[in-house]
């Protein structure tokens, strides 16, 4: 096991190797939380392979038969009043061909009250954007390695301005069953803007992340591991608010050493009887908490907590996740077995 886990590693270098840094990008919904079982385990989860169906929607090599004609359909009260949902589907064509996933990200930035440059009011706007994607996933050879790949088409009309684009999410995924194991590495959002907003081309908010999970043996636990936007190093930046002076008045900003960068890349979360239909779910974002830490106030940024209840074909979910005092978000999720 532990050699293949050592390939995967390995593998993961290679991509990083290839990454490339820059600037500000565009469609950041991609990058969103997709259900509240993601949102209570810290916000980004690679390795479940079970009946969630919305799993899919980040890592597409998780694709499998239970997902078989279930229907997922998440919404998210969202920062500053915006709603973003996604909905999820997937179908067993035969079990050769295994499962074909379809899913939809939606974003919904609300309304603006729009003003020339002379402060003259012009009215109001509105912006939303979506994000379609079919997905499919296989297994490797006769190895216990699986390989899936998602392909979204991305609309985007913000105000009079509209664009569109295309990406793909590329996930490969390692399951030991024996010790009850996974390893995933995932590529998101690999592709670029067909047709811009003003004609200045921008680039996708691409992601390397990788992920561990285990069952416990004797405990009905299952940890979860997350290290995320591998392919930006340093991620962490000084916080000008935590800048500190001297008697003689001179300022320091704030030092984030190498054990600060690593933590700001790590997501940890738990999920409370994973297989059973009551589910207890608590994860903690360190990059959320430490960005969104107020000096000498706790107010507990980066903490999430959820739960999910079946009740005969439906699974109902919520999810609290902290990111200020002042600011919070809330999601909800229904999952169908249309079986």
């Amino acid at each position: 096991m532990f050699k293949k886990i050592a390939t995967l590693l390995c593998c993961s270098y290679g991509l990083l190797a290839f990454a490339q840094l820059g600037g500000e990008s565009t469609y950041q919904f991609l990058n969103l939380v997709s259900s509240p079982r993601q949102a209570a385990l810290g916000g980004k989860v690679l390795t479940n392979v079970d009946y969630d169906v919305t799993q899919a929607l980040y890592n597409p090599a998780t694709i499998n038969i239970e997902m078989d004609n279930q229907l997922a359909l998440n919404y998210t009260s969202y920062l500053g009043g915006i709603g973003y949902g996604t909905a999820a589907y997937a179908y067993t064509l035969d079990r050769r061909t295994q499962t074909i996933h379809a899913g939809i990200t939606y974003i919904n930035y609300g309304k603006f009250d729009g003003y020339d440059e002379e402060g003259n009011a012009t009215g109001t706007f509105s912006g939303n954007e979506t994000a379609l994607s079919v997905g499919y996933a296989t297994q490797i050879g006769y190895t216990d390695f699986y390989f899936g790949a998602n392909v979204k088409l991305i609309t985007s009309k913000l105000e009079q301005y509209s664009s569109f684009g295309a990406a793909a999410d590329l996930g490969l995924i390692y399951i030991d069953e024996d010790l009850d194991f996974n390893a995933a590495l995932v590529v998101r959002n690999f592709g670029t803007q067909i047709t811009t907003y003003a004609g200045l081309r921008e680039s996708l908010p691409f992601e390397v992340s990788l992920g561990l999970s285990q069952k416990l043996e004797h405990v009905p636990i299952r940890w979860h591991v997350t290290l995320e936007n591998l392919q930006e190093w340093p991620i962490a930046r000084p916080n000008p608010a935590r800048e500190t002076s001297d008697l003689s008045g001179n300022n320091s900003s704030e030092k984030i050493g190498f054990i600060g960068q690593v933590i700001r890349h790590t997501i940890i979360g738990a999920e409370l009887f994973p297989e059973s239909g009551f589910n207890i779910r608590l994860g903690y974002n360190f990059r959320r908490g430490e960005d969104l830490r107020i000096l000498e106030q706790r107010n507990f940024s980066g903490i999430s907590a959820g739960l999910s209840i079946k009740m005969n074909k439906m699974r109902f979910s919520f999810t609290h996740s902290k990111y200020t005092s002042a600011a919070n978000a809330n999601f909800f999720g229904l999952q169908i077995d249309l079986q």
